[in-house]
């Protein structure tokens, strides 16, 4: 038999899916496949700045600008395919369509609907995910609308916060004696063991979530999603939160274009 962790039981885990259909559902819903603990001791990858001469993109909008480094390691195809619709000048002019405040700003797509956009192979490709990344705020993803069907749209983790009860359940998790496959917790009908929880966080990330927030409902431990996470905003979050708090319509899309004007790929260089 199956049981919650004192005092830790949840039966209730909302949030929005980051699909590419315009009624922003996503079908992308898989069994967590986090089956081996994440290295302890691995460095937090997303909370270091780049390498002097390494490839950043420069996200030009009408509300000021966005810098973000890339995970080629982690993520080649996702990199590659942002890298060249960049330099193709793909996305100048979009628009970011849909902008949920405290969770994420979305764009990439030509016909700002969030039903269009494809990839450079002109088709989608698969999923990338990393056993070394996480949805920290700042976090840059694939969106997509299922298993393995990227394209060209993308979103950016904007949420400054995480759930202290969230967080709480995590750190019991990890710290627990009790029997790790049938203690844990409910999210709405789904279980989700102790032994799942623990391999699906080490100590330094959850201390990285509790100080500088994210979407930790993203990951596939508890969404059974996968989004590839491709690159990390290192500079201009401030931009990002502006756009989050725009005025949105009922399809999260705002109500004044939110332009992005322009996205270069240039090489980094600390004094900058």
């Amino acid at each position: 038999m199956k049981k919650a962790l004192t005092c830790f039981i949840m039966t209730m885990f909302l949030f929005s899916a980051v699909g590419c259909s315009a009624n922003a559902e996503n079908n992308n819903t898989l069994e967590s496949s986090q089956t081996q603990q994440r290295d302890e001791n691995a460095e937090l990858l997303q909370s270091q700045m780049p390498k002097e001469g390494d490839e950043i993109a420069v996200i030009q909008t009408n509300k000021g600008e966005i810098r973000m480094q890339f995970f080629a390691e982690q993520a080649p195809k996702a990199v590659e395919n942002f890298k060249t619709h960049a330099k193709e000048g793909y996305f100048d002019g979009l628009i970011f369509h849909r902008v949920i405040n405290n969770f994420m700003i979305q764009g990439g797509d030509p016909t700002g609907t969030g039903t269009g956009g494809e990839s450079i192979w002109q088709k989608d490709f698969e999923d990338e995910p990393s056993d070394e990344l996480y949805f920290f705020r700042g976090a840059v993803a694939m969106a997509n609308r299922g298993p393995n069907t990227n394209g060209s749209q993308f979103f950016i983790v904007q949420n400054n916060a995480v759930s202290e009860q969230i967080l709480q359940t995590i750190k019991q998790s990890k710290t627990t004696q009790e029997d790790g496959d049938n203690m844990g917790i409910y999210l709405g009908e789904k279980f989700i063991s102790i032994n799942q929880m623990k391999n699906a966080f080490t100590d330094k990330s959850i201390d990285y979530y509790e100080q500088n927030g994210g979407s930790i409902e993203l990951e596939n431990v508890f969404s059974g999603s996968v989004y590839t996470i491709f690159g990390q905003v290192y500079s201009g979050l401030d931009t990002v939160d502006t756009i989050a708090v725009t005025q949105t319509d009922t399809s999260d899309k705002p109500v004044e274009d939110i332009i992005i004007e322009k996205i270069t790929i240039e090489p980094y260089h600390a004094n900058e």
